[in-house]
């Protein structure tokens, strides 16, 4: 695994949102478009991936975070699910706190509700930059643009739209991508899987033109390149923009607004396709820092396989069959079954047993992990 897909390729994320704006309902479709599951759940029905507990099924909302992979046009996703009630904030923070970016769900009626702010702030407090989802643009009262201003006011950033709805509420048709400049129907059909290009309509070319132009004014401000050819009426090359895209989401300089509706499948793949160009990969985050164990002094971590191993322990769980499992984000050198790694706190020597990738409940053994990856141990008994 490690050797196929180099530390640029890894998109370490988490799905965040207020409870109810469709959160788990946008993963089981991320994890259908990946083919990572063959067959939607419904978290209505009790049967959505990622929220496996009873408790879970019964009450249709997700209590604890569950950790699962799944690639998506040759890139590796580590998918953190977490819960939208404020009882499981904690969850939420020690999921964000390993992560290296993150979407943000909200919902078009609703908009910026109050554990939406929570979530937000937690995200602040660990830096992680973010994309914005308006899911439920099907619901009627759905207002895409209100929520934005609602982010702009209730969150003090600067959200810009790379996408728009193409209506809302049942006339709800597809998107627009304001980078590409192009359409894009869904067939339901399928289950959204058809992602068709389709012109601009042109009653609605207009407000798209005056969209892409605060995108790029938004990107101006913050990229000397896009500025100079903005000014001048050059064409903007489409890779610039997304590479401003890029850099202006890990300076937190702007937020990126996506939208559509994950339980009509709708805008899911274009979504994955913003979590590839515009959240960061693992060695693009450089403010991690560890203890070095002879001298105690604060050091660097670097997304580096062959250094010392150096990981985070973020999450204590039991399962009925193998027992306590510690969930590991790995920031720096290699973690092998079967090897001693030295716990900090404890001031002791523990024994790696297993190694587990995690899909929700079910668990892969595997031999190693490396830097970028987020597994779970078997065997740390001081943990």
């Amino acid at each position: 695994m490690a050797e196929q897909f180099p530390l640029e390729r890894y998109r370490n994320i988490g799905i965040v949102a207020h409870i109810d704006a469709g959160k788990t309902t946008t993963t089981e479709r991320i994890l259908f478009y990946t083919g990572n599951i063959h067959k939607i759940g419904e978290v209505h029905d009790g049967a959505a991936t990622t929220d496996w507990m009873e408790q879970e099924k019964e009450r249709g909302i997700t209590i604890t975070s569950a950790a699962i992979q799944c690639f998506w046009n040759d890139h590796l996703f580590n998918i953190i699910d977490t819960p939208g009630h404020v009882d499981f904030t904690a969850e939420v923070e020690r999921s964000l706190k390993v992560l290296d970016g993150t979407v943000v769900v909200l919902e078009g009626v609703g908009g910026v509700e109050p554990q939406s702010e929570t979530v937000w702030k937690q995200a602040d407090k660990y830096k992680v930059p973010r994309i914005t989802f308006i899911n439920k643009m099907d619901r009627t009262g759905a207002d895409f643009l209100r929520v934005v201003e609602q982010m702009r006011e209730r969150f003090s950033v600067n959200p810009v739209p790379i996408q728009l709805p193409i209506g809302s509420g049942e006339d709800l048709k597809g998107l627009v991508d304001l980078v590409e400049m192009k359409a894009y129907h869904y067939d339901d059909g399928d289950f959204g899987k058809s992602q068709t290009e389709m012109p601009i309509p042109a009653d609605f070319l207009e407000e798209v033109e005056m969209w892409r132009e605060n995108m790029l004014d938004a990107l101006a401000d913050n990229n000397d390149e896009i500025m100079e050819l903005h000014l001048e009426g050059e064409e903007i090359p489409e890779e610039l923009v997304k590479k401003a895209i890029r850099q202006c989401v890990i300076d937190y300089s702007i937020v990126p607004v996506i939208g559509g509706s994950a339980f009509k499948n709708i805008g899911i793949q274009k979504m994955l396709d913003a979590v590839v160009d515009y959240l960061p990969s693992p060695d693009q985050i450089v403010t991690n820092y560890g203890t070095d164990i002879d001298s105690e002094e604060e050091i660097m971590v670097t997304p580096d396989p062959d250094k010392e191993f150096a990981g985070l322990a973020f999450k204590i769980a039991t399962d009925p069959y193998v027992g306590k499992l510690t969930y590991v984000r790995v920031y720096q050198g290699t973690l092998e079954k079967g090897t001693y790694i030295y716990n900090k706190n404890k001031n002791k020597k523990e024994r790696v047993t297993r190694l587990l990738l995690m899909q929700s409940n079910k668990q892969i053994d595997i031999q190693k992990a490396v830097a970028g990856d987020i597994v779970a141990v078997v065997g740390l008994k001081n943990t």
